[in-house]
């Protein structure tokens, strides 16, 4: 035997000794990192999907972009290396690792302009079963082609030149992978990083900023699927388990909308509205600006909403009226939802935005929100406005939709975000035609503030054509409107500040003024006879969170146990924020500050809302 080994490691290493290229473990050791190298080049080649090789171009304008796209991939080659003690292997196994993300990445691209991220991985069953569904055409096309040439050149390449292995033992080899794994722990840190991700890769150069998929791709692809493993994570409450959140869902006995009290549910999120009139700002002439709106407030039940955002962040209102949820994020899989609650109850669901799919990443999202018909610039507004539709285009738009959508007699979801109103406004121009300052304020501060009033006024005159005509029909229809934030007015809040509005959140005033919109309920007669309510007077403050609870609450129904659950906390603590303030007993507490009572109530939401959140009952 030792003979017969003898033997083997002789030609071995005369076999080595005729190949320059590796005669030495130096020259093995630089043909893994290229190798590596080679194939994180390649994932860049897929990374941009279906989009413009200028993205991929831009790459090579940003060496750090690079560096951490790369990297990480030699850094894997080396630990197999050490594994195996072979180059070959080595690569094979890179190969299959990052090429097979990246081709993940690049058919989700291409099928729903969704970039793949980590938490995906651990949706795998569930992403497996929408492909299949869809029925996506995964046949190779040029790109894969051309990378499947580069792959089988390369383990051809390592197989006839790349011979030299590691003769130390696997235990020893084992040991030796120790230093390329804890280097590329040390990569990973660097990739998470958000300041780096945030700033220092800022590659805006052939994409849209607003994109949520152009910025992921306009960093490649290894790198920010390594920054997905951390990012945008809600963290489990302190103390949580799913055993007291399901203890405490098991407490209510989930309710069907009874038959008879079913009205079809219209809900309109306004961009940036928000009424000042009751600011005290001298100068401005708010009784023309919000009289269409206040004859509007004077016929519904309504009330103060506080925000968790200001002058922007529209998704997280949006999501957070359509969840139940404080606390929301990109979601990547289905995710309990009102819209999904109304499917369950035979209404279709559909709704509308005018702005783009990709805005927010929408187009996915809202499938997940249980809103799989929903219409966007692209497939709907582009045709009807040539442009993002103004509300004089919208809102009769959603009337039409709603009658479609009714025909068939079954009650209606209809889930609407508008885009008008939306900032900056114009600063050296008055855009609308009409003035509502004095001539007091300075011109970038008179411009602002009636650019965003003639966007206001008009939003309210359309917004009272749209409620008669709901008003007109016989079957029953509640509308739910609120805005989504407080508007930009000027740089560093410039016009906020000439006009005296104070900011100071530490007051209760400061607050209302920065955080604060409107909520508003109204019902037509069919929908008051039916659920015997009259729909008006003034509601509570709350946060959007529970405006659905406020709904339910006026109609008289129950819901599944999360919406029983969350009625109960909101009765007792109706605002609870990501900003840090939380209203008890008609007061205003930052979360150190409640009572020990309120803490319980707030520990309560928080572990029933994450349990909701993370284990979707469709």
């Amino acid at each position: 035997m030792k003979t017969i080994s003898t033997s083997k490691q002789e030609q071995r290493a005369k076999t080595l000794e005729k190949s320059p290229v590796t005669q030495t473990l130096g020259w093995t050791l630089l043909w893994v990192a290229l190798s590596g190298a080679g194939l994180g080049l390649l994932s860049l080649l897929y990374a941009i999907g279906p989009y413009e090789r200028q993205i991929w171009i831009s790459y090579f304008h940003h060496p750090l972009i690079l560096l951490l796209n790369i990297l990480p991939v030699v850094i894997l080659s080396f630990l197999f290396y050490c594994l195996y003690g072979a180059a070959r292997p080595a690569f094979i196994t890179t190969a299959v690792i990052v090429m097979g993300l990246t081709l993940g990445d690049y058919y989700l691209l291409k099928f729903r302009d969704d970039p793949l991220m980590f938490e995906d991985i651990l949706n795998l069953k569930e992403a497996l079963a929408i492909t299949a569904a869809q029925k996506y055409d995964l046949s190779p096309d040029r790109r894969m082609l051309f990378g499947a040439v580069c792959i089988l050149l390369g383990i051809l390449f390592l197989s006839l030149l790349v011979k030299r292995r590691l003769t130390l033992s696997f235990r020893r080899r084992l040991v030796l992978a120790l230093i390329p794994a804890a280097v590329l722990g040390l990569v990973y840190l660097l990739c998470s990083d958000d300041n780096i991700y945030e700033f220092k890769t800022q590659n805006y150069e052939a994409i849209n900023r607003w994109s949520s998929t152009q910025v992921y791709i306009s960093k490649g692809f290894v790198y920010p699927f390594f920054h997905s493993i951390s990012a945008d994570k809600i963290e489990k409450p302190e103390g949580y388990r799913a055993s007291d959140a399901q203890e405490i869902l098991r407490g209510y006995e989930s309710q069907d909308i009874p038959a008879d009290k079913q009205v079809s549910v219209v809900t309109i999120q306004l961009e940036a509205f928000a009424d000042f009139s009751d600011s005290g700002v001298p100068g401005v002439d708010w009784e023309r600006a919000y009289e269409t709106y206040h004859g509007i407030l004077e016929e519904s039940y309504h009330g103060r909403l506080i925000d968790n955002v200001f002058a922007g962040g529209t998704v997280k209102t949006e999501r957070t009226f359509l969840t139940g949820f404080v606390e929301v994020e990109n979601f990547r899989k289905s995710v309990n939802s009102y819209a999904w609650y109304f499917s369950e109850q035979g209404y279709t669901v559909l709704g509308s935005h005018p702005c783009y799919q990709w805005f927010y990443n929408r187009k996915n999202v809202n499938t997940y929100l249980g809103l799989p018909t929903y219409y966007f610039f692209e497939n709907r507004y582009q045709e009807l406005a040539g442009s993002i539709a103004k509300d004089e285009i919208l809102m009769p738009d959603i009337f039409q939709l709603y009658q479609k959508a009714a025909a068939d007699g079954t009650p209606v979801f209809s889930f609407n975000v508008t885009y008008q109103g939306h900032g900056p406004y114009d600063t050296e121009s008055n855009q609308w035609g009409v003035t509502y300052t004095d001539g007091r304020y300075s011109t970038e501060t008179t411009n602002i503030v009636d650019n965003y009033l003639g966007s206001i006024q008009d939003t309210a005159e359309n917004l009272r054509v749209l409620l008669d005509q709901f008003a007109a029909l016989e079957e029953p229809v509640v509308v739910v409107i609120y805005g989504d934030h407080r508007p930009w007015l000027g740089d560093g809040n410039s016009a906020y500040t000439e006009l005296g509005v104070d900011m100071d959140t530490s007051g209760t005033q400061g607050l209302y003024n920065k955080y604060s919109t409107d909520y508003i309920i109204w019902a037509n007669e069919a929908a008051k006879a039916v659920i015997g309510n009259s729909f008006t007077g003034q509601g509570q403050d709350i946060s959007p969170n529970f405006l659905m609870n406020q709904l339910f609450s006026l109609c008289g129904w129950k819901g599944n146990a999360y919406i029983q659950a969350a009625e109960e906390i909101w009765q007792q603590m109706p605002v609870i924020t990501t900003i840090g303030r939380f209203c008890w007993e008609d007061r205003y507490y930052r979360e150190a500050e409640l009572p020990e009572e309120a803490k319980s109530t707030l520990q309560k939401f928080r572990c029933i809302q994450y349990y909701w959140e993370h284990n979707f009952q469709g």
